[in-house]
């Protein structure tokens, strides 16, 4: 199974310039995104949807 972005196409940076608004991704979260396993992706979808 392959975990699709969270990517909303609002790629806008908080005011620390470490999380993104529209998805709620860090940098490195967005940058490392395709080489990541389904376990690592699946552990950010959890935190990103606790988050909204």
């Amino acid at each position: 199974m392959t975990i699709p972005s969270p990517c909303t196409k609002v790629c806008t940076l908080d005011a620390r310039g470490h999380i993104c608004l529209g998805c709620g991704r860090t940098l490195d979260e967005i940058g490392r995104w395709s080489i990541m396993t389904d376990q690592e992706r699946l552990a950010i979808m959890k935190r990103v949807k606790k988050s909204v």
